[in-house]
């Protein structure tokens, strides 16, 4: 037992010499609210958003996010797509005093990148059978991101690394009519 004990304090020591000798602050991740007026935190996304309507993004409230954020980045996508985890929405650059993002819209400065068609912008739910899950999820960064039109999720997750102050989480479902 008193060696597990040593094992562990040795390791956390090990972890915090490691985290200082690479120079980088360990901070903990606040909560960014997210909400729609469309739809509430794990009810079904209304169909004018989807493959079934016109594939319109729906409006999105964001909270307040910490002073020191810059920008915020947007990730919608669906973990529970046959082929793995389908990403219908990619945008970064949105600027950290954003609350509230119009329905089809964006503000002037966000940019954004390719989903999993490849296409560029918003592509709503279209799930091939039964009920699936979509996860909007926002993050306020420290920077501003210099990445182009062809950024994917994984760029943009690497990009962010490092870089994420507060991070929010909405869930809306959707089952094909």
């Amino acid at each position: 037992m008193k060696r597990l004990m040593m094992a562990v304090l040795l390791t956390a020591v090990g972890m915090l010499l490691y985290v200082a000798a690479l120079g980088k602050e360990v901070r903990r991740m606040e909560t960014l609210n997210i909400s729609s007026p469309a739809f509430g935190q794990g009810e079904a996304i209304p169909a004018r958003y989807t493959c079934d309507g016109n594939h319109t993004s729906p409006a999105l409230v964001i909270g307040k996010a910490p002073p020191a954020a810059k920008t915020l980045a947007l990730i919608m996508d669906d973990p529970d797509a046959p082929v793995g985890t389908w990403v219908h929405w990619v945008v970064w650059n949105i600027p950290a005093q954003t609350r509230d993002i119009p329905e089809s819209g964006l503000p002037p400065q966000a940019v954004q990148g390719k989903n999993s068609w490849p296409r560029t912008g918003y592509g709503g739910p279209c799930p091939p059978s039964g009920t699936h899950r979509y996860f909007f999820k926002v993050y306020a960064l420290d920077s501003t991101l210099h990445l182009g039109a062809a950024t994917t999720k994984a760029d943009l997750e690497r990009a962010m690394e490092g870089h994420i102050l507060a991070k929010g989480e909405l869930m809306g479902t959707y089952k094909r009519r």
